[in-house]
């Protein structure tokens, strides 16, 4: 099984390399692992007491960031090193300040590994949520470096809990402690005899109620939105988008639109623009340029702006859910705000839970989604109930961070 992992990782490999040639994210990925050991050899110093962070992409980094931020604080004479595996995360976050060093991780093969914890020699190492990449994983166990995994979630369907992953399922007894979001995650490691793991919940939590109240002000919001009531979209998509469009023509002046698409290269920007021509669309980045408060609708055209501009907001729409799946409800939740989303988001529990207590809202389609908004708009009894459910939804659930910690003092290497 080691052999056709490692022929796995090698093939996939291949195929980036081979889509690096016409595509942009993948020439990223492979342009920036070039002359990676060279790099960390020269930045790192053999004196340094690592601790080391991994993250998939932004996502998980904003998921393991409280962590980050908790343990820089507990143990201040510690280098924090951050490895992501995707552009989308390494180059957004590249110029982190928390971290003392940020690197793509390498590839996943026997030499990589070996290579990268004699470079490194990680005091205690973090993976945030996923990404098992087991000859790490396994030259990890093998120098005694105690590894956790951070608000992991674990489903029936993976791999791990086939009859034939028995390979797959002895790595994970190598990793020194799982931190699990949920019950059913606990019980299906119980099933394969993993028993070194505890529900601490999700460290998105802490860092969504932190964001609340560490708002940044944001004056062009301020004068665009003037009396009017803002719905904000965050991390829309075209399907998204048209559903929103269909909204927006049902809606009074009272309401104003807000849409930052999950993509904000030109090509889709100046799409949302024509696509809502009819409601004089201007765009963030203009600033308070005159006539700016006479426009329905405003595309934010950045990255980074989105957290703040859910506190402007009356209500907020969640794009992805007419795709592969939902982004994070849980920035705007910590708002006290009521959630609306499309129907693909069953697979993320902060959304089925918010659905459950009455804090978010699934939608299928257009009409559905303007039934929702007639609801939450003409009864201000069912508006401020919803409102008040997803604000104590994301503040019961904060803890989790400190959790880890905690138990991160037990493990560390030399302390």
């Amino acid at each position: 099984m080691h052999l056709l992992y490692n022929l796995f990782i090698r093939i996939y490999w291949l195929v980036l390399w081979f889509a690096s040639l016409f595509n942009n994210k993948a020439r990223l990925w492979i342009n920036g692992r070039k002359g990676i050991f060279g790099k960390i050899g020269k930045t790192i110093s053999a004196d340094d007491k690592i601790i080391w962070f991994h993250c998939a992409s932004l996502g998980e980094f904003e998921q393991g960031r409280p962590v980050i931020e908790g343990i820089r604080l507990v143990y201040p004479d510690h280098k924090i090193l951050l490895t992501f595996f995707s552009p989308s995360g390494y180059e957004i976050r590249k110029n982190y300040e928390g971290a003392d060093y940020i690197f793509y991780l390498p590839m996943d093969t026997p030499s990589n590994a070996i290579k990268f914890v004699s470079l490194t020699k990680p005091r205690l190492v973090f993976i945030i949520k996923y990404e098992f990449w087991f000859n790490y994983i396994d030259e990890l166990h093998r120098n005694k470096i105690p590894t956790f995994v951070v608000s992991a979630i674990f489903r029936r369907s993976q791999h791990f809990f086939k009859p034939w992953a028995g390979w797959s399922r002895r790595q994970l007894q190598k990793i020194a402690y799982f931190f699990v979001q949920n019950e059913k995650s606990l019980v299906l490691l119980r099933m394969i005899k993993v028993y070194h793991a505890e529900i601490s919940g999700d460290t998105r939590f802490d860092r969504v109620i932190k964001l609340a109240k560490d708002i940044t002000k944001l004056p062009v919001l301020d004068r665009f939105g003037g009396g009017a009531r803002l719905i904000v979209a965050g991390s829309t998509w075209p399907a998204d988008e048209d559903v929103l469009l269909e909204l927006m023509k049902s809606t009074s002046e009272d309401f104003k639109m807000v849409i930052a698409p999950h993509e904000v290269h030109p090509e889709h920007v100046k799409q949302i623009m024509s696509k809502y021509d009819l409601f004089n669309p201007v765009l963030y980045s203009a600033g308070e340029n005159n006539g700016i408060e006479k426009s329905r609708v405003m595309v934010i055209d950045s990255i980074g702006t989105l957290a703040s501009a859910y506190s402007y907001a009356f209500l907020s729409f969640i794009g992805g859910g007419f795709g592969v799946g939902i982004h994070n409800t849980l920035e705007a939740a910590a708002h006290s705000i009521p959630i609306i989303f499309g129907p693909n988001y069953k697979r993320f529990q902060e959304a089925v839970e918010l659905e459950k207590l009455g804090g978010g809202f699934s939608v299928s389609n257009a009409a559905d989604c303007k039934k929702v908004f007639d609801i939450l708009t003409q009864n201000e009894t069912k508006y401020r109930q919803a409102s008040q459910i997803a604000g104590e939804f994301v503040r019961s659930q904060a803890g989790a961070t400190n959790r880890v910690i905690d138990k991160a003092r037990e493990f560390i290497i030399g302390g």
